[in-house]
């Protein structure tokens, strides 16, 4: 009789049910041969700190973090990465052998491995970024831009002193516009992320004017339900490269799985269809 655990791995969030990342790494788990399970959980916020403690003990090797509990774990991490305190937020728990939880946030590396392929010839250096929205997308979205080189960050949230707060953090490149002026922002800009839920499915639209939009930019939505959404459509119409949200899921998870499970994992069509049919 075998005494090797399966191990266990899930998101905690709330609400959960919408997830695509069951679907995601049950279709790597199974491609793999591994015999492991990805379950969701819905965990209110007075219950957090005893779940995550409680889970290694049930054989859980790690968690991914979904709203709204990605600021809160960084208190209950043992270990935090540099990234992680940086964006101040984590994405994704390690919980290892000797006992330390380990925080990590890979949103951004999710970001810019999505634009990449999803924009083969992207440039970050190559001119401003525009950012929309000030939330928790946007902080790891912001910190990469300014790892891979963008020099110019211009900012806008629908409540301002949020975008200012990032301003503060992140320093001199990051320009802050007000909301009602959020289309000037376009003019000359090369790269363009909207990290809002506008324009989700039960969402308002999303009404910033795409005027000023270069056709030599590179827009991405965060928003991957619908997979492509009307901010994408216009941008597509102007001649610009689009890149949907769904590719920074995807992206995002190959580390956690890794580190969970021991193999790498691949990011391809067979698994965009089967995260998409659920």
């Amino acid at each position: 009789m075998s005494d090797i655990k399966i191990p266990l791995a899930g998101v905690i969030g709330s609400p959960i049910a919408h997830s695509k990342s069951p679907a995601l790494h049950r279709h790597w788990l199974d491609t793999n041969s591994i015999k492991g399970f990805y379950i969701p959980m819905d965990i209110s916020r007075d219950n957090l700190a005893d779940v995550i403690r409680s889970l290694p003990q049930l054989g859980f090797v790690g968690v991914n973090i979904t709203i709204p509990h990605k600021e809160a774990v960084l208190n209950l991490a043992d270990l935090v990465t540099d990234r992680a305190a940086l964006i101040g937020a984590a994405n994704t728990l390690i919980f290892r052998k000797d006992g330390i939880i380990h925080a990590d946030n890979t949103d951004g590396y999710g970001f810019i491995e999505n634009l990449h392929h999803g924009a083969p010839g992207w440039n970050p250096k190559a001119g401003p970024a525009v950012v929309l929205g000030a939330g928790g997308a946007a902080r790891a979205v912001i910190a990469t831009l300014i790892e891979v080189g963008v020099t110019e960050i211009r900012l806008s949230n629908r409540t301002r002193n949020r975008a200012d707060v990032l301003q503060k953090e992140f320093g001199s490149k990051i320009t802050v516009f007000d909301w009602v002026k959020a289309g000037n922002m376009m003019d000359g800009a090369l790269t363009v992320v909207n990290t809002t839920s506008l324009g989700m499915v039960g969402k308002p639209e999303f009404r910033v004017p795409l005027d000023g939009l270069s056709s030599s930019a590179v827009v991405t939505d965060l928003v991957y339900a619908p997979l492509d959404t009307q901010f994408l459509i216009k941008a597509r119409e102007m001649g610009c490269t689009t890149v949907d949200g769904l590719g920074m899921l995807l992206y995002q998870a190959v580390p956690a799985f890794e580190r969970w499970f021991g193999k790498r994992p691949v990011v391809d069509d067979t698994l965009r269809a089967a995260v998409l049919s659920t």
